[in-house]
Parts: structure tokens; C-alpha cells; sequence
């Protein structure tokens, strides 16, 4: 029973209760006027009463009112002439008696009222009251209220439905997408074409499955998709769905998990179920890892909620029958943490692996997520996926989104080139700051800082080109950014790339030592970058010649993204620690060294650099190549800017409160925000 009949009935059931409160008002309820117990009193004195029926609260009579006025009381008098005496029921009498009416009075405790009936001589009888219907009101009234009430409550606690969802606790959540009503087919998914390739196959098993079944083979089935954050796995998913054409079962790992212990396994066997009844079909477990880490792991012991609901899907995969066309497909972004019987074949057969796109898959997402959008002539979508190296499919969506926005905010007829670099610019580093106030000493720190960033990544042969340099505070603490973007997608790095992007990581720093003689707070990230990337080299790709070959460290996030904070550290001893601090440390001073020889022969070029930016906040690739040009042949001249003196105590609080934030892992270019 759903919903809409449930609340059928219960319409139909206060619809019923109404009307027997009417049949009891019009049938058991005689139409008498209503007097005062004093003026009943009154009119048996009289004799103008002739039976009475006396019941428990109260006591009616048929009065002959002829003349009987006198003895009534006023509100009594008034009330007759209000009603008339058309308004009490007559009561016809015999022949040649007066005509009677039936009158009502409240009754009150009086012990001789039998006595003065007898006196009077007038018939009187107990009243047969039916108080069933008070009765039964007695207790279905409570009892409904109590329902109502429990129904409230499992409504806020279990998540809808009423009292049916204590019965349906049990009940998988999974929303279902019948045939192709997903909307999402291939031609909706770019950028990730071998991930797609490889899925086609299990939209073919959906087909014809008979065509594999021929020569002995098996459907898979499971199929996890692994990737980074935002690279498309869902979108993949519903794909398949939609080229297939079949039922799409989607659910998240962690509605299985409820606080009510075999809740989750309850809906693990109901959702095969479901699956069942409509094959063929897919199964899709968004977030496999909040449901599927590995057992053993969680301390609390081998019987907690969550491993009870993981058995239970372990045993659903064994149980059922591929030939009925059931996929189980799954997502996540942490397969380091899954259970090994989730991995192993004949449970997830097939893992497909969704990385970042390259330049090519980026400019292809551009266009899927461009459809929609009105672009301007000097728009190059190329150009755009050149800039946004290392984004997925979730962050050119976003791009292309605050272009529009941009363009929209200022009135513009369509998406112009200028949009997509100030929503490139956002993404990397936050929203402009132009209202920020920050006295000129810190302004010109910040302009030497990202100077000294620029410089040395033109100076090295392995770094990546500079695109803009920028002075604009952006986002919550980002004072400035240096945007390098990279001619190519790059997988392997060299010892001698790997130095030169050190050596960048710390222009910045150095620029600010070699200008003022003293540092400030606004290289924070710099060094905690430079000596994330030291500390790799030697840890763990073995570039040290002290240490060897040797790798002590394993990263253990594989797609989450951002520096490796939580590494596992390997059987070494605490001379080979020793050995590698002294060699993080090494390479960081070596790289320091020579950045201030660098920036030491160019301090024209730093100098002139930094009065440019104090000027435009904002120097572009064409403008830092002519300056390039100007400076490449002149003598270096450390002296061309006076020295300033060293930062005096409130500049460097100020400098302190206003740290930079991190750079994104999944940034389109190496910027430096400071």
C-alpha cells in the first residue's frame, strides 16, 4: 500500500466517523426548547406537565404552554419569544386537550423530585441513553491520537513515509532510472576515451549477450571505476544506462549503513532484488568505500553495522546470475581502502580507471559543456584547455559556468576569450580582493615576491613558461599569484626538472631576502611545497646519491589529490631518518644558493619587474617578454632600486594575518599565491 492510498483511507475513515456524529445528532437527538430546571419546577406546580423521561444530565417533559408564561422565568419568556413556539416539536395530545410541546431543563441533584411527580400525579421514566458512541470515542480517540503521533515521529527518525516506514526500513533507497531515462548517453562524456572504449563492451554484454555466451564465456560481474574527484565516474555510469537502454539502479554506499543493526543488509538483499525483477539492468554503487573498506580496520570489533552490510554484498555477488543481465557497477576514489574479496575476480571483474584528461580530453569537455553557452568569435576552446592543465571534467564545467556568469554580470552579448581567463583566474585563486587595503610596504613586498618567482622560471631551461603575474589579493588570504602554465601534459619528471621547479618554488623567498635583507610570512606555502618536493626526491624516488636507490616512504593517497601529509614510514633506522633530513636539507640549500646567484646578476630586471607590477597589478606573457628583451643585454645593477630598510614590526604582523592559503592540487597551471 503507498502513500496516496494510505491517506485515501484516512480520509475515508474521518469522513465516516462525521457522519455517524450526524445520524446521532438528527435520530437520537429530540428538537426540544431548552428551559431553566426552576421553571420546570414551576410548571409541575402547576400542572401543566404531563409525562416526564428523566435522564442522567438532564430531564425532558411534554408542558402545556397555554398561559403558562406568568409562571416562567424572564430568560426563559425571552428565549420562547426568540424561538417561537413553532420551534419545539409538538407533541399531538388526545382529543379536546390542549396541544403539548417538549421542553428540556438541566437536571440538578433533587432527592424529592419522585415524590412531587407522584404528588402531582404526572408519569414519569428513566431515559434510554446509548452511550456507545461516547464509549468507543473513549478509546479510539487516545489511541488515534497515539498513532498519529508515533507515525510524526518514525516520519523525522526513519526518513518519511508514516508508519509504513517502519516496515520499509529495510528497503533499499536506491533511486531507479528506467530504460534510457537517465539522459545521458556517450556523446555526453568526452575526455576520457579509453575508460569509454572499455565500458562499450558491457553495453554490448547488455545487448546481445548471447553473442559471448556463444563460445563459453561469462558477463562480468562488477565493474569498479576508479579516478580522481570530479573526473566523470557517475556521469560514465549513467551512460552505460543509456546506451544500453536498460533499468539504472542508483545508490549510494552510505544509505546502506543505518543505525539499526542488519538495516544495512536488509537493503543490500533488497536492492538484488529489485534488480531481479527488472533485469536487465545495472546496479550502481556510488562511493563503493563508505561501504566496502576493508574489514578488521574500524576497532570496534568483526560485527559492527557496516561489516554485517559489506558480508551481505559480498555474499549477494556470489549468489546471483549474470545470465539474467544484472551489472554491478561502482565508483570511488579511494581503492586503497576497499576490501581485497570486493577485488578479487568474480565479484568487481573489471576495474576501469578514469584519469585526468590531457590537453585533447580537456578541449573535448569544453565543447560538451559549450553547447549551451553563446561564445564570441575570439573564443578558442584550445586555448582555454592549454591553460587548465590538470583540471577534470567537474572543473571545466565550473570554468566554462563563472565565464557565462562573468559575461552575464556585465552585460555582454556573448562569452568573450577575457571571461574564461578571469573565471581561470577565480578557480586557481579565489575571488579578486580590489577593496583590500594593504599599506605600500606590503604591496611592494608582494610585487618582489612574485618578481622573484617570474624571473627564476624564465631562467630555467626546465621550468614551465610564465603566463601572468598578478598583485590582485584574491580569495581569503592569496595576496598575489605567479601562473605558470606548461607547453605540454607532462607524466615523468627528471632529476634536473624537479631542481629547476625548486628553484622556482623559492624565487619568491629569496627575492625578498636579496631586496630587504629579511623575510616574511608570505612564503609559507612556497616552502611547504619546496619541502614536500625535496622530501620526495629523497624518500621516495631515490634521487639521493647518499641514500641510493632505496624508497622509505609510500604515499598512501592515490586519487584524493594534495601534498602526501600522511606518508607510511618505512623499516629504517634513525641514522637513515637522519641521513634523510640532512639531505632534504641539503637540496633546499643548494636550490637557495642558487636562486641568489640568479636573482643576484638580474637585479635590474627584478627591480623593473616589480615597478611595473606597482603600476598595472597585472603583467601579461607579451609585456614580461618585452621587458625580458630590454633587460637581457644590460649590465646587472644591484643598485638600481635604494635599498629599503628592513620591515618594521606592525608590517610584519600584518604580513603574518594575511598568510597565503595553499594552492589547489588540481590547479590548471603552477600558481603561486601569495
Amino acid at each position: 500500500m503507498d502513500a496516496r492510498q494510505k491517506q485515501a483511507m484516512l480520509w475515508y475513515a474521518l469522513a465516516a466517523l462525521g457522519l455517524v456524529f450526524l445520524i446521532q445528532w438528527c435520530f437520537t437527538v429530540p428538537a426540544a426548547t431548552t428551559i431553566a430546571y426552576s421553571d420546570f419546577k414551576a410548571l409541575l406546580a402547576a400542572g401543566k406537565i404531563e409525562d416526564v423521561t428523566v435522564g442522567t444530565d438532564t430531564i425532558e417533559a411534554s408542558v402545556d404552554l397555554t398561559g403558562a408564561q406568568s409562571l416562567l422565568s424572564a430568560s426563559t419568556v425571552q428565549a420562547i419569544k426568540q424561538q417561537g413556539l413553532g420551534a419545539t416539536a409538538p407533541v399531538a395530545g388526545p382529543a379536546g386537550k390542549p396541544t403539548l410541546y417538549r421542553v428540556i431543563a438541566r437536571r440538578v441533584e433533587d432527592p424529592g423530585l419522585t415524590a412531587e411527580l407522584d404528588a402531582a400525579k404526572v408519569s414519569y421514566a428513566a431515559a434510554n441513553e446509548n452511550r456507545w458512541l461516547a464509549t468507543v470515542l473513549s478509546w479510539v480517540l487516545p489511541a488515534l491520537i497515539f498513532v498519529l503521533i508515533w507515525s510524526f515521529v518514525l516520519r523525522r527518525s526513519v526518513g518519511g513515509g508514516g508508519v509504513g516506514s517502519l516496515m520499509a526500513v529495510g528497503q533499499s533507497k536506491a533511486k531507479v532510472y528506467v530504460q534510457s531515462a537517465t539522459g545521458v548517453h556517450f556523446a555526453d562524456v568526452a575526455g576520457i576515451d579509453e575508460a569509454k572504449a572499455e565500458l562499450m563492451e558491457i553495453v554490448e554484454f547488455l545487448r546481445s549477450p548471447e553473442r559471448y555466451r556463444r563460445l563459453g564465456g561469462k558477463i562480468p560481474k562488477g565493474v569498479l571505476i576508479v579516478g580522481a574527484p570530479g573526473t566523470g565516474k557517475t556521469l560514465l555510469a549513467k551512460a552505460v544506462a543509456g546506451e544500453a537502454g536498460v533499468a539504472f539502479l542508483s545508490i549510494s554506499g552510505s544509505e546502506f549503513v543505518e543505525m539499526f543493526v542488519g538495516v544495512g543488509a536488509a537493503r543490500v538483499r533488497d536492492l538484488f532484488a529489485q534488480a531481479e525483477q527488472r533485469a536487465p539492468c545495472i546496479i550502481f554503487i556510488d562511493e563503493l568505500d563508505a561501504l566496502g573498506k576493508a574489514r578488521g580496520l574500524s576497532g570496534i570489533g568483526g560485527h559492527d553495522e557496516r561489516e554485517q552490510t559489506l558480508n551481505q554484498l559480498l555474499v549477494q555477488m556470489d549468489g546471483f546470475d549474470t545470465r539474467n543481465g544484472v551489472i554491478i557497477m561502482a565508483a570511488t576514489n579511494r581503492p586503497e581502502t576497499l576490501d581485497p574479496a570486493l577485488l578479487r575476480p568474480g565479484r568487481f571483474d573489471r576495474h576501469v580507471a578514469v584519469d585526468r584528461p590531457d590537453v585533447k580530453g580537456r578541449e573535448e569537455i569544453l565543447k560538451v559543456h559549450a553547447r549551451r553557452v553563446t561564445l564570441a568569435p575570439d573564443v578558442s576552446l584550445g586555448v582555454v584547455a592549454a591553460k587548465t592543465a590538470g583540471f577534470v571534467g567537474a572543473d571545466l564545467a565550473n570554468i566554462v559556468n563563472e565565464a557565462a556568469l562573468h559575461a552575464a554580470r556585465l552585460d555582454k552579448p556573448a562569452v568573450e576569450m577575457r571571461d574564461f581567463e578571469e573565471a581561470i583566474d577565480r578557480v586557481v585563486g579565489g575571488l579578486e580582493k580590489r577593496n583590500r587595503v594593504m599599506n605600500p610596504l606590503e604591496k611592494e613586498t608582494v610585487a618582489y615576491h612574485e618578481a622573484g618567482h617570474a624571473l627564476i622560471a624564465e631562467s630555467r631551461p626546465h621550468a614551465d613558461r610564465v603566463s601572468k603575474i598578478s598583485i590582485i589579493p584574491r580569495g581569503i588570504a592569496a595576496l598575489g599569484f605567479t601562473q605558470q602554465l606548461p607547453t605540454e601534459d607532462r607524466y615523468l619528471l627528471k632529476r634536473s626538472e624537479l631542481l629547476d621547479r625548486l628553484d622556482v618554488l623559492l624565487g619568491g623567498r629569496v627575492a625578498e631576502e636579496l631586496v630587504y635583507g629579511d623575510v616574511s610570512t608570505g612564503a609559507q606555502n612556497d616552502l611547504q611545497r619546496a619541502t614536500d618536493m625535496a622530501r620526495h626526491m629523497v624518500a621516495q624516488y631515490g634521487m639521493s646519491a647518499r641514500l641510493g636507490e632505496a624508497t622509505f616512504e609510500l604515499p598512501q593517497q592515490a586519487f584524493l589529490g594534495g601534498p602526501d601529509r600522511i606518508a607510511t614510514r618505512g623499516a629504517y633506522s634513525e641514522r637513515t631518518a637522519r641521513l634523510i633530513d640532512e639531505e632534504v636539507s641539503r637540496l633546499l640549500a643548494e636550490a637557495h644558493e642558487r636562486v641568489l646567484r640568479t636573482l643576484s646578476q638580474r637585479r635590474s630586471a627584478l627591480d623593473e619587474l616589480a615597478r611595473l607590477l606597482l603600476r598595472q597589478e597585472v603583467v601579461e606573457r607579451a609585456t614580461l617578454d618585452e621587458l625580458l628583451r630590454r633587460s637581457s643585454g644590460a649590465p646587472p645593477q644591484p643598485q638600481a632600486l635604494p635599498q629599503p630598510q628592513a620591515l618594521p614590526q606592525a608590517a610584519a604582523a600584518l604580513m603574518r594575518a594575511g598568510a597565503r592559503s595553499p594552492a589547489p592540487a588540481d590547479a590548471s597551471c603552477t600558481a603561486h599565491p601569495d
